[in-house]
């Protein structure tokens, strides 16, 4: 049955390759819980109290709870599935409840650093050193995600129309701008990039392969980590360094949420309270009463 439920996201949902491996690990670690402790390696057969027991055993092992929270939602997504086929007749998750977690404002990159990263930080006018500018520029100055950046073809590029096409989860579709400055860019890329390559993704590895997860994280990692010391230096920061520097400049919440893909606005608020926390630093810094 876990095969036909991650079939149904591949196929049906058309989720992400990420979010499919993403349940099918959960699901597995589910099924070998059962397995160990109820010598049953049939999730569909599952009683309430197995799974409340395998979210305790998981809490005991000092899992945190945000990593807890989304096997929860595995099992939501996997035993919704199996009830609306009626191979099932009651949802034995409904007992479950999500965890409390502690709200991280997210992380970003100052403005001050990125300006240090593009402006003094030398990128070579080789092919190497015009990828990785663009990896770079890409995800700050669009912010896409991880996924989004690897999936985009040289199709999705309109150097002309100051626009680039993006998959995002899903498989919505968006446009998004990109100044004068990246496009030129691209273009100098496009241009470095061999036409005879064997892929049609925009970034490809040094061996002409289309890029991957982990060659992508390295090429953030190496740079960030000569302007911050934010311990996080993902793909995911500059994202978040976008969306900050947006709201920071005025930028239209609204806006932001469709820049970024969100499915509801709520997903977006998480990028004010940067903004209230400069807000509050300038005050603690320039009023004589702070």
């Amino acid at each position: 049955m876990i095969e036909q439920f991650l079939d149904f996201l591949r196929f049906e949902k058309r989720a992400s390759g990420h979010t499919v491996k993403s349940y099918q690990t959960d699901l597995e670690q589910f099924r070998k819980y059962l397995l160990l402790q109820y010598e049953s390696g049939q999730p569909e057969l599952a009683q309430p109290v197995m799974l409340r027991s395998w979210i305790v055993a998981l809490m005991e092992e000092g899992m945190n709870p945000i990593s807890i929270n989304r096997k929860i939602a595995s099992l939501r997504s996997f035993y919704s599935f199996l009830r609306k086929r009626a191979i099932i007749p009651k949802d034995p998750s409904k007992i479950l409840s999500s965890l409390k977690t502690s709200k991280k404002l997210p992380a970003f990159v100052e403005e001050k650093a990125m300006g240090v990263l593009f402006d003094e930080i030398g990128f070579s006018e080789d092919f190497q050193g015009l990828r990785d500018q663009t990896i770079l520029e890409l995800l700050y100055g669009t912010g896409i995600r991880l996924a989004e950046l690897i999936g985009l073809e040289l199709k999705d590029i309109d150097v002309f129309g100051r626009t680039i096409r993006v998959f995002g989860k899903r498989a919505k579709e968006r446009i998004i701008p990109v100044s004068p400055l990246l496009c030129d860019l691209l273009v100098r890329y496009l241009a470095q990039r061999a036409p005879e390559e064997d892929t049609n993704c925009l970034i490809i590895t040094d061996s002409g392969k289309a890029a991957y997860p982990v060659f992508i994280q390295r090429v953030v990692k190496k740079y960030l980590a000569a302007v911050t010391t934010l311990s996080q230096k993902s793909p995911h920061i500059l994202r978040h360094t976008y969306a900050t520097h947006l709201l920071n400049h005025g930028a239209e919440l609204n806006a932001i949420k469709e820049l970024l893909g969100h499915a509801n606005l709520a997903a977006t608020q998480i990028y004010t309270h940067n903004t209230i926390e400069k807000l509050k630093k300038t005050h603690q810094q320039a009023h004589p009463k702070a």
